[in-house]
């Protein structure tokens, strides 16, 4: 029933355990600010109180609970309640010392004053085990409002699960908050297996189109990837495109790769064999950004995702998209946007990326349509103006 490993891991080099409480983060002096949608952003009282629960060490949920808590300083009091992440590894110690260090962490969530709204950011299997208690305790010790916040690219799986206990589980946690935020329509479809339609919002994943260079022009196509370099990536299907392509264009491409993981050993023959491919290892953000901002084809075959922050960060770089057809990723890259193929499927990616190299019009065409639509849609400031719209029910 209880798999550890999926959601948040603490680095190997992270506190684990820390403090359950993260910085106290007060509003602005200079409150609202307009919305880059249909109308002003919500103004909410100076001392409402939000407290985010989430881990402050680890994965993909981390980047957004900052890049949330940053932006809502100038909105609302915000707290972060560091829910503590497992350790990497597996087996039965990465399991007991995830489920104490949860139990520590709950403790002191308890012994805190309440605020306003309590918003739960939970990925699935242990890590929803451990937010779920966060949700009953908010709701019938607290009374106050709770929101969770979906994230984690096996979702539908973990609701589609057999077992009758950990589906009742899932109904409990559900019914006991007040609303449920997910990344898009497709998972709005899914969770509504388990939760009321009334209580879902879609909020998509954002990122900062302020902080990419948008440059869609280019003499020579640049394929980008920054991944952890895991099978579920799709990495082993790009390195045999990529020789594909490069026996039948030599020299008409380049591509980077970035990131690290158990296949980054392939990565490392792909590139030491072939003159085009350039393996950058774990890069920082800045790095990223230079090497989105100089891709022109961000190419992502993956076979399960949330809503790719990583394809957000490549569209807002001005980059045509290639990926695959899972998840919320159809609702974001159409005809207009890039090619997706099936998961799995070398052959359809190897015509897609062959598709978009030899036919440069469309490739600007693409990435100059993602750059917009990151700052139309996918924008932080429309994600911050969404969210506080929702706070401001329960204000």
């Amino acid at each position: 029933m209880f798999d550890s490993s999926a959601g948040e891991t603490a680095g190997a080099d992270a506190v684990t355990g820390g403090s359950s409480d993260g910085v106290r983060r007060r509003p602005g002096d200079e409150g609202a600010t307009a919305s880059g949608g249909d109308g002003a952003t919500p103004r909410l009282p100076d001392d409402f109180e939000v407290v985010v629960v989430g881990p402050t060490h680890g994965g993909g949920i981390v980047s957004y609970i900052t890049n949330q808590t940053e932006r809502l300083t100038d909105h609302v009091s915000v707290t972060v309640h560091d829910s503590g992440a497992p350790p990497r590894g597996s087996g039965p110690v990465r399991f007991l010392s995830g489920l104490v260090m949860a139990l520590v962490a709950l403790v002191r969530f308890a012994t805190r004053s309440p605020p306003d709204v309590v918003h739960v950011h939970t990925s699935h299997h242990f890590s929803f085990y451990r937010k779920g208690l966060y949700v009953f305790f908010a709701t019938y010790v607290w009374d106050v409002p709770v929101l969770v916040h979906v994230h984690g690219s096996g979702f539908d799986e973990f609701v589609a699960t057999d077992n009758r206990l950990v589906a009742a589980y899932q109904r409990a946690v559900f019914g006991a908050c007040d609303g449920i935020i997910v990344l898009s329509e497709h998972w709005k479809d899914v969770v509504a297996a388990r939760a009321p339609r009334s209580k879902l919002r879609v909020i998509p994943n954002a990122v900062d189109p302020g902080a990419y260079r948008a440059d869609p022009t280019d003499e020579r196509p640049h394929l980008v990837l920054v991944s952890n370099l895991i099978e579920r990536k799709g990495v082993a299907e790009l390195a045999s495109a990529v020789e594909t392509l490069a026996d039948r264009h030599p020299d008409g491409f380049r591509v980077s790769i970035a990131g690290d993981g158990p296949l980054s050993d392939r990565v490392e023959r792909l590139a030491a064999t072939h003159e085009e491919v350039t393996y950058h290892g774990y890069v920082s953000e800045e790095r990223k950004r230079e090497l989105l901002a100089d891709g022109s084809i961000y190419v992502l075959p993956t076979y399960a995702e949330g809503l790719p922050i990583a394809m957000l960060e490549g569209m807002a770089g001005a980059n045509a998209v290639v990926s695959t057809e899972v998840a919320a990723i159809p609702e974001v890259i159409d005809d207009d946007r890039g090619i997706l193929v099936e998961p799995g499927d070398a052959e359809a990616l190897v015509d897609a990326l062959e598709a978009l190299l030899t036919d440069p019009e469309r490739r600007t065409r693409m990435a100059e349509n993602n750059r917009r639509a990151v700052e139309a849609e996918y924008s932080w400031r429309s994600a911050i103006d969404e969210l506080l719209r929702t706070y401001a029910t329960y204000a």
